[in-house]
């Protein structure tokens, strides 16, 4: 689990998305980010929770929330992935886990007494100066949108 807290400045990224386009934090710089983290993708929870924020892509971009999708799969399966769900916004594709390690979100993880490494289903709400605003560690993937607006009052 990330030992980032609520008031700590993001870890600055420079990377490219599942297309190659080059990718900074300081490119949302005056904008809210939903930087969110999923395990892999096309597994249902991952696939619910993309396809959540995508299905309210509107709704939070017209609360000023822009929204970039992480996880260690590489730039084709991404690419594959957003391009079955038309997906709005980029996907990070961080092999090297770089990203994920400097947000603490990649570990070691335990299910039915088995461990192995792991992303932790994570997302950061980083405000327009790049100070860490709010942190989902338990997140609804059905209604990961709704779960964001409520706890900023927002419907």
């Amino acid at each position: 689990m990330t030992n980032l807290k609520v008031g700590d400045k993001a870890p600055d990224f420079k990377t490219t998305d599942e297309k190659g386009n080059i990718l900074s934090l300081k490119d949302f710089k005056n904008k809210k980010l939903i930087l969110f983290a999923y395990p892999k993708a096309m597994t249902p929870g991952c696939t619910a929770e993309s396809c959540n924020l995508n299905d309210n892509y509107d709704l939070l971009s017209s609360k000023g929330f822009q929204i970039v999708g992480i996880s260690a799969d590489d730039s084709i399966k991404q690419m594959k992935f957003k391009e079955k769900y038309n997906f709005k916004y980029p996907l990070i594709p961080d092999i090297e886990k770089s990203i994920l390690k400097s947000y603490g979100i990649w570990g070691t993880k335990k299910n039915y007494g088995r461990e192995y490494e792991g992303i932790f289903r994570t997302t950061f709400i980083i405000d327009e100066n790049g100070i860490i605003e709010k942190i989902f560690d338990k997140v609804r993937t059905k209604d990961h949108a709704e779960q964001i607006l409520a706890a900023y009052n927002v419907k």
